[in-house]
């Protein structure tokens, strides 16, 4: 259950009523994100303005395929089910990737900077304290600063977002970190 209230479908600002009326009706998770978030629709609406171009709209250097591979496997990590569901490049990263080849990175046949960027989001995810001066050394063998400062931002968005979703129980939470 929730920890903030879920305000009434009939009583949401106009912006989250929308995101709420677009939710399929057994997306329970989606719909109840936009009840509880319903107090803070301009937070709502400056974070998609952000969140939307940074990930899949074009903005960035990083191409959207990769970013899309590092939010499926946070998410996986966090326990999001939500931020697992949902497929925001279909287009670039197929059904069975997203739904379990991120979380088998070496079975899989991802590219060398997909593997490296995976397998370094993970570890910001679960033990960003153990980060090495090798762990960045590598991850710039293979991606310019500009794309390693951004590959690290968004990761580090994904995390938080996830854990945010978890923390107030808008969800059943099975965090394995």
């Amino acid at each position: 259950m929730s920890r903030l209230p879920l305000i009434e479908p009939e009583a949401l600002p106009p912006y989250m009523k929308a995101i709420h009326d677009a939710t399929p009706e057994e997306n329970w998770l989606g719909r109840h994100f936009a009840r509880a978030f319903a107090p803070a629709e301009d937070l709502v609406q400056a974070y998609q303005a952000f969140y939307h171009p940074w990930h899949t709209g074009g903005a960035g250097v990083l191409p959207p395929r990769l970013k899309e591979l590092i939010r499926l496997r946070i998410a996986t990590l966090n326990g999001c089910v939500l931020c697992k569901t949902v497929r925001m490049a279909p287009e670039v990263v197929s059904e069975e990737e997203a739904a379990s080849g991120v979380d088998r990175v070496d079975e899989s046949g991802f590219s060398a900077r997909e593997r490296a960027a995976i397998h370094f989001a993970e570890k910001m995810a679960v033990d960003h304290h153990n980060i090495s001066d090798d762990d960045v050394a590598n991850m710039r063998r293979l991606f310019t600063d500009a794309e390693f400062l951004e590959l690290s931002m968004m990761a580090g968005q994904y995390i938080g977002f996830g854990r945010v979703l978890a923390l107030l129980q808008l969800e059943v939470a099975a965090c394995p970190i």
